[in-house]
């Protein structure tokens, strides 16, 4: 028999939510099945698949040690990545990241053994503040994305309630978040708010876009505003702001307009990216601001605020402000 006592991380959850990640290796029809017969208890007593834990219940289960494997290798998978990450925030509950260009937030298709959630994880249990062999069902996990050659702040939430507020905030888009980018030729109009038509292809991992609606498409609105010029490269610096969040929405949209990203190997212009020697797209997700709008429980005190990365490559690169 093996029993899990719910700590606070757990806590909230259902039965069967609960026991997808704290055995992964138990079959979900087998899960079922060992519920309906009460080899799996909560507290000794028989429970649904959709009753909810509490810190402090006791969860037994009566079933074979071959769905106990020796998890500790897999659970330490991060002790191979560094601890260098450049932190812009911290506190108890979150942790902004100001992501590097060219390493993946999570493990992709290529199998990559550093990621920015590694890293995340190495330092926090470098610091004594995780350790996977005590965490049951939880690990801290990143509320938002963004892509391999993409500088910016990234959120990790370091407990389960911290989790669940953001990923609220992010889906009602409760988080403000503003972009610098360097374009390839400088705006006619200095501000503009943009509305085109987006679809994404799987297949070529690019985006069409268009001015007028075709089949498949999702309407796409992207504002900016430019605040430096360097005339002399034909270059120019914008601040963003998403309205709509679409695949390489930013880089995309200005490129359909005309003004297509520095370093934008998709849908840049490579001789311009060869003559400047910039390999990687010039794009950062440079500051981020809560506005929340809804209840924001153990999160309350960072409605209002606002926080930036510090250096931003290409902006020191090429513009003196």
């Amino acid at each position: 028999m093996k029993e899990f006592v719910i700590n606070k991380n757990d806590a909230g959850q259902r039965m069967d939510k609960f026991l997808t990640k704290a055995v992964p290796a138990l079959p979900k029809n087998l899960m079922y099945k060992y519920l309906r017969l009460k080899r799996i208890k909560l507290n000794g007593k028989r429970c649904e698949i959709s009753t909810r834990i509490n810190e402090g219940d006791h969860v037994q289960l009566y079933i074979n040690d071959e769905f106990f494997p020796e998890k500790r290798d897999a659970a330490h998978r991060f002790l191979n990545a560094p601890t260098d990450i450049s932190i812009v925030y911290e506190d108890e509950n979150i942790l902004l990241c100001d992501k590097p260009c060219g390493l993946v937030v999570h493990e992709d298709e290529g199998g990559e053994a550093d990621t920015l959630i590694d890293r995340i994880l190495h330092y926090l249990y470098s610091k004594g503040e995780f350790d996977p062999e005590s965490e049951l069902s939880f690990t801290p996990a990143l509320c938002n994305r963004i892509d391999r050659n993409t500088s910016g702040i990234v959120i990790c939430a370091k407990n389960a309630e911290s989790l669940r507020v953001l990923n609220q905030k992010v889906r009602d888009r409760e988080l403000e978040k503003t972009y610098l980018c360097v374009t390839v030729g400088i705006p006619e109009k200095k501000s503009a708010e943009l509305k085109a038509y987006h679809r994404r292809n799987e297949q070529t991992k690019t985006v069409k876009v268009a001015d007028k609606p075709f089949e498949g498409c999702r309407t796409m609105i992207t504002k900016y505003k430019v605040i430096a010029e360097n005339r002399q490269s034909g270059l120019a610096l914008l601040e963003v702001d998403l309205v709509t969040g679409r695949t390489h929405q930013i880089r995309a949209h200005l490129a359909h307009i005309g003004y297509p990203l520095l370093g934008d190997g998709k849908y840049g212009m490579n001789r311009v990216n060869r003559q400047f020697g910039v390999k990687t797209q010039a794009l950062s997700a440079h500051r981020l601001t809560f506005r929340f709008t809804t209840d924001s429980g153990c999160l309350e005190y960072l409605n209002g605020k606002s926080f930036e990365t510090e250096k931003v490559w290409f902006r020191d690169k090429f513009f003196e402000l």
